[in-house]
């Protein structure tokens, strides 16, 4: 039987909700095996991060290295990366093991609005991450800076997603989350081609950690053989029964909750 196994490359999360641990959870729940290179450990909690605490390059390397010569993936994704010098030695192992479908979610910004990703940090994803990249999920205002416009209507974000595209990548996804419309339309952008995907938009202060989850179940998806489309619509699936089911744990911006979709489904 070949097993399916997927690579997350994050920071931790201690609340749970996000990072490391938001990947591992939704790539289980989706029947991948789950691995893990981690990038900083954070002091975290659904009222913020408290804490960021990065790992050495070094340490970085060696956990790819220890992937790479084992338990090489079907897919990976890279969630909160830090620095530039980061960004590059990832790309780099990602290029030198030939690791298929990565999927990049830009983390920039925490939801309690904690910066994440470091200023010269947002250039070296453009020159050396997305080249490498398979899809890569942005929310509204991390594509407005990865494509450095404002984006406040629909045509925007398809300008805004061409020009990410630009870069290397083969998808762009630009979510909708951030958007005020009344349902949440993601916008894919390939080969020249747009597509929207319309969802359910929830009232809900428990929504953290989503942009993890949604490009950890793409993931798991492509690891198991699906199609980017398929891949897709799954997660789409899976994030919102997420947020609909939510867990209701934590004073702040509570977790989503990662098993509805098994419960759903399954």
């Amino acid at each position: 039987m070949s097993v399916a196994k997927a690579l997350t490359i994050a920071g931790s999360d201690s609340g749970g909700g996000a990072g490391i641990q938001a990947d591992l959870k939704t790539f289980q729940e989706l029947g991948a095996y789950g691995m893990s290179v981690i990038t900083a450990i954070t002091a975290q909690n659904t009222t913020g991060v408290h804490g960021v605490y990065p790992v050495q390059k070094q340490g970085i390397k060696d956990q790819l290295d220890a992937i790479g010569k084992d338990l090489p993936p079907q897919a990976l994704k890279t969630g909160m990366l830090g620095s530039a010098e980061v960004i590059e030695t990832i790309a780099e192992k990602i290029a030198h093991y030939q690791w298929p479908h990565v999927v990049v979610d830009p983390v920039m910004v925490a939801k309690g609005g904690a910066k994440l990703l470091q200023a010269d940090a947002v250039q070296a994803i453009m020159d050396h991450l997305l080249p490498v990249a398979t899809v890569v999920t942005p929310n509204i205002p991390e594509a407005e800076v990865l494509a450095n416009m404002s984006i406040t209507s629909l045509e925007d974000r398809k300008r805004a997603a061409e020009q990410i595209a630009s870069y290397g990548v083969e998808v762009v996804i630009i979510k909708g989350g951030h958007d005020d419309s009344a349902t949440a339309i993601d916008l894919i952008y390939t080969n020249g081609q747009f597509e929207q995907l319309e969802g359910k938009r929830y009232s809900t202060n428990n929504t953290h950690g989503t942009g993890c989850t949604f490009s950890a179940a793409i993931t798991a998806q492509l690891a198991k053989g699906s199609s980017i489309t398929e891949a897709v619509k799954v997660a789409k699936q899976f994030i919102e029964l997420a947020i609909k089911e939510d867990l209701h744990i934590g004073s702040g911006h509570g977790p989503t909750n990662h098993w509805a979709y098994r419960k759903a489904y399954v």
